[in-house]
């Protein structure tokens, strides 16, 4: 009785078409976090070659466990009303498990599994839960009991891979979170309840307030290449190879910043901030890509900083060029498309120009790697513009 009072009216809930102030209080936990995993891509690089794949590995898992928290969070503010008390209160509680996760990544795998390992399932378990107590006699109770089942599942292997340690840690964790993004991929299916999409059952999700959400963290991703440039800058202080990269670096920024916000998929101008975007169904996934490449370039940067002498590792070129790499594929299908609207050809030239670039990299200094990529960028930029009709429009809002 007292469920049904204190979730009343959940299940019919909307959500606004703006993200609210909490919603922008859970993201501050995410630039410590993502500051965390830059540091270990940072710390992936300055490894013997025998452990690399395993050091990144590792690093990548963690990103990605990371991201399925926030995307599902973003999901269900965007479902649901984030003002009301019951949801504030679960994301709060979400923020502070996150918070967890951010301290316990340096140790993951190491002396904090277990606490790691038991917060992760305690909130991708939790979540689902709390949809199922709130939906309650709703018709939407079914698929949250389905997402349930399949984080359960995915939580014994989490809470084995940290009780385990060692190789089976790794194999534990991998195997859950393959489970996690199979089941958000096909809808989470169970043989006797189906797999029904939300659509069907009556559930909308607000395109523009999630594609807001993602504006936002992605500005917040896009900080981290300041931050890693800006602070390999300041100790020991400007240098001619260090202001180089940096400004190469800014200008990786105002790259990154420009494309993301004004390619569109087809020759007609739009931009992210209109209600006419259309995200695409793996709008997730692209977004992760996009953050993951960002976070791979700003290390790439710090670390040109830091060292600047040549010759530059191959390891170093594939994170320099592969970040941008990812970020273009990410965006390129990160919205709908469809034969009327075919995709625009011009983030997928860029992707071939950086990966014919990154060829004869290691021949040269690091500093004009640097700038060969920051060069790339800025050309992809100025094509990309020229290949779409723009309006005087040239600043939008979120």
């Amino acid at each position: 009785m007292l469920t049904r009072t204190m979730f009343r009216g959940f299940g019919d809930s909307r959500s606004p078409n703006s993200a609210t102030v909490l919603e922008l209080l859970f993201d501050i936990v995410y630039v410590f976090a993502l500051a965390r995993l830059a540091g270990r891509v940072a710390d992936d690089l300055t490894i013997v070659r025998q452990t690399l794949l395993s050091e990144a590995g590792q690093t990548v898992l963690f990103f990605t466990a990371m991201w399925m928290i926030w995307s599902l969070n973003a999901l269900l503010a965007s479902t649901y009303d984030p003002r009301r008390p019951e949801l504030q209160a679960f994301l709060l509680v979400t923020m502070f498990g996150t918070l967890v996760l951010a301290v316990s990544l340096p140790q993951a795998f190491g002396q904090r599994g277990v606490v790691f390992s038991c917060t992760y399932v305690i909130i991708q378990v939790g979540r689902p839960l709390f949809l199922a107590l709130a939906l309650r006699g709703h018709p939407v109770q079914a698929f949250s009991i389905r997402v349930l089942t399949w984080h359960v599942a995915s939580g014994v292997l989490w809470i084995s891979g940290g009780i385990s340690g060692g190789l089976g840690r790794g194999v534990f964790w991998t195997l859950a979170l393959a489970i996690e993004l199979v089941g958000a991929a096909i809808t989470y299916p169970l043989p006797r309840m189906g797999g029904p999409q939300l659509a069907s059952l009556g559930v909308s999700v607000s395109q523009v307030h999630l594609a807001e959400r993602y504006n936002q963290f992605f500005m917040i991703a896009l900080a981290e290449v300041v931050l890693e440039a800006g602070a390999a800058v300041s100790f020991p202080g400007f240098s001619r190879d260090g202001t180089i990269t940096l400004v190469a670096s800014f200008v990786t920024v105002v790259a990154f910043w420009r494309i993301y916000f004004f390619h569109v998929q087809s020759g007609d101008a739009s931009s992210l901030s209109g209600e006419g975007i259309h995200l695409s169904r793996w709008a997730s996934y692209s977004l992760l890509l996009i953050v993951g490449g960002i976070i791979c370039t700003a290390v790439g940067f710090g670390q040109i900083i830091e060292d600047p002498h040549p010759p530059i590792d191959w390891a170093l070129v594939v994170i320099v060029f592969g970040g941008p790499v990812l970020f273009l594929i990410g965006r390129g299908f990160l919205e709908e498309g469809s034969r009327a609207t075919p995709r625009c050809p011009a983030l997928f030239v860029g992707v071939a120009a950086l990966v014919v670039g990154a060829v004869p990299m290691v021949l040269l200094p690091p500093v004009a790697v640097a700038v060969t990529v920051a060069l790339i960028l800025a050309g992809i930029t100025v094509f990309d513009q020229r290949a779409h009709k723009r309006g005087s429009e040239t600043n939008p809002t979120l």
